[in-house]
């Protein structure tokens, strides 16, 4: 994965802190580049290689995201989160997308998913899990406790990452997907 920011930038001893795309985008830099990462909190997200599938939950939401004809994006935002979203937030949300020609790339992100072992991310994916199970830089696993697609996840994190041995590791209760909101 090219990172022309991350490197035009020259960051070092970074703290990175993932959640849903950005563990598919953030972790492959973290694993081509483990010299310039301090430590990495994940936060309901996975970089899938295809081999184990998806869960009922996973494929409802790429179904639904290729058959739904208007892709509100603060609904969906909303049916993600536990917490009660005012409408001003949902507005935020939907701000930047003001018409279905817009959200293009907010529906074709769930397909770019690797759910199989042939999908064009795989083996890069396959490549990075190879570079992060020799992670042992502090490693933090932040899930919550009702997000239908990430659940259980952070436990292969905790297990194959040596960073994550010795961490605090928590799941955040009450909380859906999108963390920020909850």
């Amino acid at each position: 994965m090219k990172a022309f920011l991350f490197e035009h930038l020259n960051l070092t001893d970074i703290t990175l802190f993932v959640q849903d795309w950005g563990g598919l985008i953030g972790l492959r830099i973290a694993a081509e580049h483990p010299e310039k990462v301090k430590r990495i909190a994940i936060a309901n997200t996975f970089l899938p290689t295809g081999d184990q599938g998806a869960n009922e939950a996973f494929m409802q939401w790429q179904k639904l995201s290729q058959t739904i004809e208007i892709f509100d994006v603060g609904r969906i935002i909303r049916a993600a989160t536990v917490s009660e979203l005012s409408p001003e937030v949902i507005a935020a949300y939907n701000a930047p997308l003001p018409d279905e020609t817009y959200k293009a790339g907010a529906r074709k992100f769930p397909m770019l998913v690797p759910i199989t072992p042939d999908n064009p991310a795989a083996d890069a994916n396959r490549t990075a899990w190879k570079s992060l199970m020799t992670f042992d830089k502090p490693v933090l696993t932040l899930f919550s406790d009702k997000d239908p697609i990430m659940s259980g996840l952070d436990k292969i994190f905790q297990t194959r990452m040596p960073g994550a041995a010795s961490q605090s590791h928590d799941t955040i209760r009450d909380a859906g997907h999108f963390l920020q909101e909850d």
